[in-house]
């Protein structure tokens, strides 16, 4: 089977706003070779804070793409510079999630038993404390028994942990250098987090691997080992665990695990495995059995409506101090 990599290569981020169906579009940052984001825009569909929002990705033609499955994984034929979606912007609440189940698979909040969805601030922290996001053309195979941890994938691409300075918007597409992986178990699943930091953070060039984390950033790998092992404790759930006792692996560990959900997301886009409610429509993949014309595309958008909500469904922010 030949490489499911379509050619995108440079152009901007976006940044997320408030403003309903507005096409939104900004320059990347940094000069040069650094400048290796493939060319991308975002439309808004709904209200935020509504469970009838959406954000919808386009490339640099201005056709809508998926963001799960349009985006290349690799930024060039560097080892280890790759793609990522922002999901959650560092210090937010609201749980956004790239919609697998969707056509297109936009951004959108997570609801559960007819709520939206909010991580709890949890002292000292403010919502996420990293930028949040994942890596496009991945995908943790639920039917796929991981050997490291002995449990079978979320159903998820993989997800990131942005480290770097700068706070992203909400549909950025960056270029990041991998630096290691924590495995947790999140309800019996493998919910892989990558640690990564942005190629264009002003510190970029020091990081290379998981222990310069804690030689630059010190207490910040401890505080992720926190922020998930607690997330979910105000909402009555017990503790989270993590496989090799909360460890972080190195580079090359994770590098071995993208490249594993990588190949597991091309048997998906194949139709080589069980997809189960996985919606894998693109407009790249020309191979794919889900590949799907430009029209098609964008007949599917046009489907969602533009509406505004009357009332926002923001969360009234509170702390919680957790303690023993």
């Amino acid at each position: 089977m030949r490489a499911l990599l379509p050619l995108l290569r440079t152009g901007w981020g976006a940044r997320a706003g408030a403003l309903v169906v507005r096409l939104r579009e900004g320059a990347t940052a940094g000069p040069g070779p650094r400048r290796a984001m493939a060319a991308y825009r975002t439309e808004e569909r709904g209200q935020p804070h509504s469970p009838g929002y959406r954000l919808f990705f386009k490339n640099e033609a201005g056709h809508y793409i998926s963001p799960f499955h349009d985006i290349p994984l690799k930024v060039d034929s560097k080892e280890n510079l790759f793609n990522m979606v922002v999901e959650v912007p560092r210090w937010t609440n609201a749980k956004m999630e790239i919609a697998t189940q969707e056509p297109l698979n936009p951004i959108k909040q997570d609801v559960k038993d007819g709520k939206l969805r909010y991580v709890a601030n949890i002292f000292p922290h403010k919502g996420y404390i990293w930028n949040y996001g994942a890596l496009p053309q991945t995908w943790e195979d639920p039917h796929r028994n991981d050997k490291s941890t002995d449990c079978c994938g979320d159903d998820d691409p993989i997800d990131v942990c942005e480290i770097g300075s700068k706070v992203l918007s909400r549909g950025e597409v960056i270029c990041v250098k991998i630096l290691g992986i924590l495995a947790l178990i999140d309800q019996g699943e493998t919910d892989w987090k990558l640690i990564a930091i942005n190629v264009n953070d002003p510190d970029a060039s020091k990081f290379h691997d998981i222990d310069d984390v804690q030689k630059y950033k010190p207490g910040y790998l401890e505080a992720t080992i926190n922020w998930f092992r607690f997330y979910k404790v105000p909402e009555g759930k017990p503790e989270n665990q993590f496989a090799f006792n909360g460890e972080f692996k190195n580079k090359a560990f994770a590098l071995e695990v993208i490249k594993s959900t990588h190949e597991c997301w091309k048997a998906l886009l194949m139709k080589k495995c069980d997809g189960g409610s996985i919606n894998c429509t693109n407009v790249k993949i020309c191979d794919s059995p889900f590949h799907c014309t430009q029209e098609k595309a964008r007949s599917l958008v046009e489907s969602v409506s533009p509406s505004i909500s009357k009332e926002s469904n923001e969360e009234e922010q509170v702390w919680h101090f957790l303690g023993k």
